[in-house]
């Protein structure tokens, strides 16, 4: 039985990109049992699911079962390896536009200040939402009708 297609899928260049970046399976000389999951389905469904939205329970089977995608998911937030692709991929990227690999400098617009959260202590940098006596008014009539 061959699995779908979906267009979040790595391509094959992609995958031989970030391949080697996948912690390996916990066997050898601290135990545990050999990997019994195709890690390229695991990131297809990791991507799958980043680019849809669906909650994990709605994953479709063709990237295996949701609590495994979701388990190397987790897995790889907590030891860095999310950080380690994305910064590799970063650094590729840059070095093929001409760049230098790392940034030297960064960007925070007004609207990523305004809408982070107040430390203690100090002020909201947002406005008061504005009522609207209409949508009441709409929401009183179809509760009466």
């Amino acid at each position: 039985m061959t699995r779908t297609s979906y267009p979040t899928d790595l391509t094959d260049k992609q995958w031989s990109l970030i391949e080697s970046m996948i912690p390996p399976d916990a066997t050898g000389a601290d135990g545990g049992r050999p990997r019994e999951v195709d890690m390229r389905k695991v990131i297809n469904g990791i991507l799958y699911l980043n680019r849809t939205g669906c909650a994990w329970r709605l994953l479709p089977r063709d990237f295996g079962k949701w609590n495994t995608v979701y388990y190397y998911f987790r897995r790889f937030k907590e030891d860095g390896t999310w950080q380690r692709i994305h910064d590799k991929l970063r650094e590729r990227v840059r070095r093929k536009a001409g760049k230098l690999p790392t940034p030297s400098a960064g960007v925070i617009d007004a609207q990523s200040v305004k809408t982070a959260a107040p430390q203690k202590g100090g002020l909201m940098a947002t406005t008061r939402a504005k009522r609207c006596s209409d949508a009441s008014v709409t929401s009183a009539s179809i509760r009466s009708a």
